[in-house]
């Protein structure tokens, strides 16, 4: 059951962090088109500063629970990565509990006020003359940080688990850091049972 969750939850994760990745797409295209606009042409686009902050501010925010979901927060690991998975996990709990729900659920109520007022009213970015709307942005705050509470719950089950068993539950399988897997091929492993790692 609760590898279920678990899995569930990450596969949610995987899929808003992937679609939310193709606002590099737009992003690196808009801001190319502004570069040949601004200097060949002589003829600066309106829009292109609120596009490119619009997109990577929601691509940044999105993403969040699909990195935590994959292990991939910084982590001032020199001491975590040679503790036993248990230790990991009692310390990892520990900081879930007293540092990030209190922090993900203040961001959470104060995020749907500031982006709910942002909707009522309609706001648009009064950096440029095209009015470009800031509001979706704004919405973006709230339910990114329902994705991470989300997330932060399967991460504390994948704690409890590693209690019980001394192992972390393997992650879905997605992309590898080259240091994870240059440093699994000079040890000659298949699989790492450490947080993070991937099956």
């Amino acid at each position: 059951m609760l590898n279920r969750f678990i899995y569930g939850v990450d596969q949610l994760s995987k899929t808003v962090g992937h679609a939310f990745a193709w606002c590099m797409l737009i992003l690196v295209m808009g801001t190319c088109y502004e570069v040949f606009m601004r200097y060949l042409l002589n003829a600066p686009t309106s829009w292109a500063f609120d596009m490119s902050y619009t997109l990577y501010g929601a691509m940044f925010f999105m993403a969040g629970a699909y990195t935590l979901s994959r292990g991939g927060h910084v982590r001032a690991d020199m001491f975590y990565r040679l503790w036993r998975p248990r230790t990991q996990a009692t310390v990892e709990l520990v900081l879930y509990i007293l540092f990030y729900f209190p922090g993900i659920l203040a961001l959470v109520y104060a995020g749907w006020g500031y982006g709910f007022e942002s909707m009522r009213i309609r706001e648009v970015s009064v950096n440029s003359p095209a009015g470009v709307p800031i509001w979706p942005l704004k919405m973006v705050i709230p339910v990114g940080a329902v994705l991470l509470v989300l997330q932060g719950v399967a991460e504390v089950f994948r704690c409890v688990q590693c209690l019980r068993e001394d192992r972390w539950p393997q992650r879905l399988h997605d992309v590898v850091e080259l240091e994870e897997q240059l440093i699994k091929q000079a040890r000659g492993e298949g699989n790492d049972t450490r947080q993070g790692a991937s099956p």
